[in-house]
């Protein structure tokens, strides 16, 4: 554990150079964008994302691989923020800083991406972004993003019918989640512990209490879980258990313990992720497919906000698309007609 003295420091030099990164990548052209995320990026800067891009190393393989594209099909691309925090990785012995930014990236869908047809309408790419920062520069970043979402905002549904809702999700219903300058300290461990003790309650699935009062230990009644397409969004502890945790639960069986890269929080907010952050084996059907006893991974980003003693929204990221693949279904592929060794 960090020592007090640590835990007081300020994040704001993390802060800044991660908003500037933002600032220039945003008025930069494609031809120059290896040039800004090298100004702000380590050369051997580690990029973690969603299938099909997995690990990425390097600026220029970034630039050209992932933003690059990104930004030739998604013209005039804003980043649309709706939570900004920072903090020490609470999972290290020594004062580890990542930044974290969620929201969505808006644009005009002008040409195809990924094999997704273009709509020359505006478009929504949830994402969210952890980037550790380290003498100066960010040396990893983990960037997650919901590609089936935007898949359906072309038309392009590649899942059954989900049990809940999605929608271009909002942020924080108290708009507060752009935490510039640093927070109170006691108000992180707070949030910290309880996302430790939610984590503690969901690795047993045993825990020799109903669902719901499993969940009520940590969650507000009128909790958000803000779902990734394909599962959807869901409201209040009962609909959560009924729309989500429950049937999840009912589908896998041998869920390994928790592995996370990062956890940290930052005044009322505070989020994890993991590469993966477990496994698990469908026994039981999920999202309408039939169960195929195939161990399967779980890369996932999660953000929570707190209100008071309990947690009351959750953003969560999910790859899908690679779950499915090591299942034998490449969506992208059924979907787009393109197959992900071609993107």
């Amino acid at each position: 554990m960090l020592q007090n003295n640590e835990k007081q420091m300020s994040f704001q030099k993390e802060k800044d150079l991660v908003k500037a990164f933002y600032e220039d990548l945003q008025l930069a052209s494609n031809d120059k964008l290896a040039d800004v995320i090298g100004r702000f990026c380590a050369p051997n800067l580690l990029w973690r994302g969603f299938h099909p891009f997995g690990q990425i190393s390097g600026v220029h393989d970034v630039a050209e691989n992932f933003w690059g594209p990104l930004r030739n099909s998604l013209k005039r691309m804003q980043r649309r923020q709706d939570i900004f925090f920072a903090g020490c990785n609470s999972l290290t012995d020594e004062r580890e800083v990542w930044v974290v930014s969620m929201g969505h990236l808006m644009g005009l869908f002008d040409h195809s991406w990924l094999g997704i047809r273009p709509t020359g309408k505006m478009a929504f790419l949830r994402y969210c972004e952890f980037n550790k920062v380290q003498d100066g520069k960010i040396v990893e970043t983990a960037m997650y993003f919901d590609i089936p979402h935007l898949m359906v905002q072309a038309g392009q549904n590649p899942f059954p019918p989900q049990a809940a809702a999605h929608l271009v999700q909002p942020g924080p219903l108290t708009h507060d989640g752009i935490l510039s300058t640093d927070q109170p300290v006691e108000e992180g461990e707070q949030t910290l512990a309880l996302i430790n003790a939610m984590i503690s309650d969901l690795g047993q699935w045993k825990s020799g209490l109903t669902l719901s009062e499993e969940l009520s230990r940590t969650w507000h009644d009128d909790m958000i879980w803000w779902g990734p397409e394909g599962i959807g969004a869901t409201y209040t502890i009962d609909r959560y258990g009924k729309q989500h945790a429950g049937p999840f639960r009912a589908a896998f069986a041998e869920r390994s313990k928790t592995k996370h890269v990062c956890r940290l929080a930052e005044g009322h907010y505070g989020g994890f992720f993991g590469w993966p952050n477990f496994t698990a084996i469908p026994t039981g059907g999920f999202m309408g497919m039939p169960a195929t006893q195939t161990p399967g991974e779980f890369r996932v980003i999660d953000i929570y906000r707190r209100a008071g003693g309990k947690l009351a929204e959750n953003w969560i990221f999910i790859d899908l698309l690679h779950f499915w693949k090591q299942q034998g279904v490449d969506i992208l592929e059924r979907t787009t007609g393109i197959g992900s060794a071609q993107v």
